[in-house]
C-alpha cells in the first residue's frame, strides 16, 4: 500500500500544501483528489489510496490547511470560509506540480461534494485530461464552464438535496453539442454522499461499487499514462 507524503507545493498566492502518494512503480498517470466539505479526512485518504493502489501518483491538497470536522454545522461553516477561486487555483498548481516535479503526463481530478463542484471548475482552468465529480456541480457564474476540453464524468443520486442536477445535466448536454464527450448517471435509491462508507445513513454500496467501477474506466481511457 503505498504511504502518505505531505507536501508543499508552489501555486500562485504562494503555497499549497496536501498529501502525494506514489505507487510501485511510479506512475505516469496521476490524480488530483479533491476533499468533501470535511476536509481532508480518513475517507478522502482511503480513496487516494485506493487510486495509489490502482498505479496512480496520487495529490490531496488540503484546502482548509489543516481543518476538518464531522460536524455539519462546523462543515458549513469552513466550507462558506473558503475561496473557491483561491481553491481552485491550489487545484490547478497541484495540477502542475504532478507535471513538472513528479513527471506525470496524464492527469485527471476526481472531487466528492463540494470537491466534485471544485473539480468542475479547475477543469475550466487547469490543462487536465479528464475529470470525474461525485454529487457536486458549481453554482452559476462560478467559472467559464465554456473552456473545459477534457471529457466528465457526473455521478448523483435521483435523491440529490444538495447541488443540482439539472445544472449538471444542462451542463453535459452542452459539451456533448461541443463535441466534448462528457456523461451523468443518477442512481436510484441514493441520495447525496452515496460513496462515502462511512456515513451509514447514505451509504449506497451497489452505487458506490458501480461509480468506483465506472471512475476507473474513464479514467484508464483518458489516462493512459
Amino acid at each position: 500500500m503505498a504511504s502518505s507524503i505531505p507536501l508543499t507545493f508552489p501555486c500562485d498566492t504562494g503555497s499549497g500544501v496536501g498529501l502525494l502518494l506514489r505507487s510501485d512503480p511510479p506512475a505516469r498517470r496521476a490524480v488530483v483528489v479533491v476533499q468533501e466539505w470535511w476536509g481532508l479526512v480518513p475517507h478522502i485518504e482511503d480513496v487516494a489510496g485506493r487510486f495509489a493502489a490502482e498505479g496512480y501518483t496520487v495529490l490531496v491538497p488540503d484546502l482548509y490547511r489543516g481543518a476538518s470536522t464531522v460536524d455539519a454545522e462546523e462543515a458549513s461553516h469552513l466550507m462558506n470560509g473558503l475561496d473557491f477561486r483561491r481553491a481552485a487555483g491550489e487545484i490547478a498548481a497541484a495540477v502542475a506540480y504532478l507535471r513538472d516535479h513528479e513527471g506525470c503526463t496524464d492527469i485527471g481530478i476526481v472531487g466528492f461534494c463540494m470537491g466534485g463542484a471544485l473539480a468542475v471548475i479547475a477543469a475550466s482552468v487547469a490543462r487536465i485530461d479528464a475529470f470525474v465529480s461525485f454529487y457536486g456541480f458549481p453554482p452559476a457564474g462560478a467559472a467559464d464552464l465554456s473552456q473545459i476540453t477534457a471529457p466528465g464524468l457526473f455521478f448523483f443520486g435521483d435523491a440529490e438535496d444538495v447541488f443540482s442536477v439539472e445544472g449538471a445535466q444542462d451542463f453535459v448536454a452542452a459539451q456533448s453539442a461541443r463535441g466534448v464527450a462528457t456523461d451523468l448517471l443518477v442512481y436510484p435509491d441514493a441520495g447525496h454522499a452515496f460513496f462515502n462508507d462511512t456515513r451509514s445513513g447514505v451509504y449506497v454500496p451497489a452505487a458506490a461499487a458501480d461509480a468506483w467501477r465506472r471512475t476507473l474506466t474513464h479514467l484508464a481511457a483518458h489516462l493512459p499514462g
